[in-house]
């Protein structure tokens, strides 16, 4: 598999994930990911795109809950 960015080879590997939104930075490691050889960009598998959204819905629910809470 190609690298959509610059076409180097992406290898199996692990990478971290950060979002930065609605006031917090959340900073997630060791997803299983695609890394490209060449510039370091990252591509996840489906599965792993779909748990990510999962912990940020789930973070973000409880977060909306704390502040309707204080």
């Amino acid at each position: 598999m190609n690298c959509m960015l610059c076409g180097g080879n992406l290898e199996k590997s692990a990478a971290s994930y950060t979002v930065d939104q609605k006031g917090y930075h959340l900073f997630i490691e060791k997803i299983p990911a695609y890394v490209c050889a060449r510039c370091g960009e990252k591509a996840f598998d489906e599965k792993e795109v779909i748990a990510i959204q999962n912990m940020l819905k789930t973070f973000e629910d409880k977060l909306e809950q704390v502040q309707m809470a204080a």
